[in-house]
C-alpha cells in the first residue's frame, strides 16, 4: 500500500500546487469565474468532460452496473446525451451572451428581475451537486486508510475547497485537465480491461452470473430510463455548472465542437462504468451496498501502484465535479442572491468576495455531505429541483418569443414546489417528482405567458442583437 499512498499523495499535492499557480492568473472577476472566456478546444473539451463525470458517474455508475448489468449505463449515458444536445443546439446561442449565470440570461431575455427565484433554485442544485461528489470521497479514503466516512469527507472536501478558493476557474480548469487524463488512464485503460480479463471476458461473466439480464439494456426498467433521460439530459441543458463552462470557451466553434467531443467521451465512459460493475458482480457477488462496488473491485483486483492510480482516478472524477459545482454555487450566490438581499450591484463582487463565497459554501457542502449517504439520491434531489423548476423557463426563453417574465417566474415557482412536494410524498427516487413538476411548469408557463402582456420590444431587441450577433459570428 505504500506505493498507493505515494501516488495519491503526489496527486493531491499536484492539485494544491495548481491551485496556487492558478491564483496568479485569477486577477479579475472574469478570470476567476470563467477563466477569462478564452479556453481553446483541448482545454474546453477536457474540462467539460471532467466536470460532468464526477463521483456519481464513477462510483454511482459502477454501482448501477453491479446491480443492473450493462443497463446501469443509462444514467451516465443520459449525461452524455445532455452534453451533446447542449453543444449542438444551444452553445452557439449562449457563449457570447457575456453573462456569468443562467439567471442573468433569464433577466436579459425576459427583462426586469427574474433571478430571485431562479437564483435560489440554481443555488440549491449546484450546492447539492457539490455534496454528491463530496460524499463519494469517503469510499476512497476508507479503502486507503480505513477512515470513517466523515473523516474522508472532510479531508477530500478541504482539498477541493483549498484549490478552488485560491485560483477559481483557472485552478479548476488546470486541475480538471490533469483529472481528465488521470481518470481516462485509470478507468478506461486500466480498470476496465483488467476487470473484464479477470472475470473471463463477456463469456466468463455470463457463465459466472448465469443471468441473461446482465447484458440486457432494459433491465433497469423503462420508467427509470425515461426518468434518467428527463432529469439528466434536460439537467445538463440548463445547469449553472455546465453553462459556466460554456462561458469559458473562446469562440462559438470551440463551445460547439469541444462540447460534442466531450459528450461522445461521456457515452464511452458510461458503458465502461457499467461493464466494470457487471464484471465486479461476477467476481464479488456478495457486496451488499452497490456504491461500495467500485472500492471493493479496486481493492481486491488491482496490484499496488496500479490501485493507487485508479483510486486517484476516482478522486479526480469526484474533485472535478465538486470543484465545478462549488464555484457555480458561489457564483450564483454572489451574483444572483446576495445582491438582491443587500441592494448591491452584482458587479461590485470582486475576486476577494468571490473567494469568500467559495470558502463558505465549501464548508457548508462538507457539513451536508457528512450527514448524507446515498450519492444517487443526493444527485436526484439536485436534478429534480433544477429540471422541474427551471427547464421550461430557460428553454422557453430560448425558443419561444411569446414567453413572458411573469410566465417564467410562475413556472419556476410551481415547478420547484411540485418537485419538492412529490419527493416528500412518493420518495426521492420516485419517478413522479420529475413528471409532475415538468408538466405543471409547462402548463403554467404557457397559460400565464399568453394571458400577460408580451415582453417589451426593447428587451427583445437587446436579446436578439446578442443572439443574432452570436449566430452570425459562429
Amino acid at each position: 500500500m505504500a506505493l498507493d499512498y505515494a501516488v495519491i499523495a503526489a496527486y493531491v499535492l499536484g492539485m494544491v500546487g495548481m491551485g496556487w499557480w492558478g491564483m496568479r492568473r485569477a486577477t479579475s472577476k472574469s478570470e476567476y469565474l470563467v477563466a477569462g472566456r478564452r479556453l481553446g478546444f483541448a482545454m474546453y473539451s477536457g474540462t467539460m468532460s471532467a466536470v460532468v463525470l464526477g463521483g456519481a458517474s464513477t462510483i454511482g455508475g459502477v454501482g448501477l452496473g453491479y446491480k443492473f448489468g450493462i443497463s446501469g449505463a443509462w444514467m451516465v449515458f443520459s449525461i452524455g446525451l445532455g452534453i451533446l444536445l447542449l453543444s449542438a443546439l444551444f452553445a452557439r446561442r449562449i457563449v457570447r451572451l457575456k453573462v456569468y449565470t443562467v439567471s442573468e440570461m433569464l433577466d436579459l431575455r425576459y427583462g426586469g428581475n427574474s433571478s430571485a427565484i431562479s437564483g435560489v433554485v440554481m443555488w440549491g442544485y449546484t450546492l447539492m451537486l457539490t455534496v454528491t461528489s463530496t460524499i463519494a470521497y469517503s469510499t476512497i479514503f476508507n479503502v486507503l486508510f480505513g477512515l470513517d466516512k466523515w473523516v474522508g469527507v472532510v479531508i477530500g472536501g478541504s482539498i477541493v475547497v483549498l484549490y478552488s478558493v485560491l485560483g477559481g476557474m483557472w485552478s479548476i480548469t488546470l486541475t480538471d485537465i490533469v483529472q481528465f487524463i488521470v481518470k481516462t488512464i485509470g478507468i478506461l485503460f486500466l480498470l476496465l480491461p483488467i476487470a473484464l480479463y479477470s472475470a473471463g471476458g463477456f463469456d466468463g461473466i455470463q457463465q459466472r452470473l448465469n443471468d441473461p439480464a446482465a447484458f440486457d439494456i432494459g433491465t433497469i426498467g423503462i420508467d427509470t430510463i425515461i426518468t434518467y433521460l428527463l432529469i439528466y439530459v434536460f439537467g445538463l441543458l440548463i445547469g449553472q455548472d455546465i453553462w459556466q463552462r460554456v462561458f469559458t470557451a473562446k469562440s462559438p466553434k470551440v463551445a460547439t465542437w469541444g462540447g460534442i467531443t466531450s459528450g461522445l467521451y461521456c457515452l464511452v465512459y458510461a458503458v465502461a462504468g457499467a461493464l466494470i460493475g457487471t464484471a465486479g458482480k461476477a467476481l464479488y457477488p456478495g457486496i451488499a451496498v452497490k456504491d461500495e462496488a467500485f472500492a471493493t473491485i479496486v481493492e481486491n483486483l488491482l496490484p499496488t501502484g496500479v490501485r493507487g492510480l485508479v483510486l486517484a482516478a476516482a478522486l479526480a472524477a469526484m474533485m472535478s465535479t465538486s470543484s465545478g459545482a462549488l464555484i457555480a454555487s458561489a457564483t450564483v450566490a454572489a451574483n444572483d442572491i446576495w445582491p438582491r438581499l443587500t441592494g448591491k450591484k452584482p458587479e461590485s463582487a470582486d475576486v476577494h468576495s468571490n473567494r469568500v463565497w467559495v470558502f463558505v459554501l465549501g464548508v457548508v457542502a462538507i457539513g451536508i455531505a457528512v450527514a448524507l449517504n446515498d450519492v444517487i439520491a443526493a444527485l436526484t434531489v439536485a436534478y429534480n429541483i433544477l429540471v422541474g423548476g427551471l427547464l421550461v423557463a430557460i428553454i422557453g426563453g430560448l425558443v419561444w418569443k411569446r414567453g413572458t417574465r411573469v410566465g417564467a417566474m410562475a413556472s419556476m415557482a410551481v415547478g420547484a414546489i411540485t418537485a419538492v412536494a412529490f419527493m416528500v410524498i412518493d420518495g426521492v427516487l420516485a419517478n413522479t417528482p420529475i413528471y409532475y413538476s415538468l408538466g405543471a411548469s409547462l402548463v403554467v408557463y404557457i397559460v400565464v405567458s399568453l394571458v400577460t402582456p408580451p415582453t417589451d420590444a426593447a428587451t427583445l431587441e437587446v436579446w436578439n442583437s446578442r443572439t443574432e450577433k452570436e449566430l452570425v459570428n459562429s
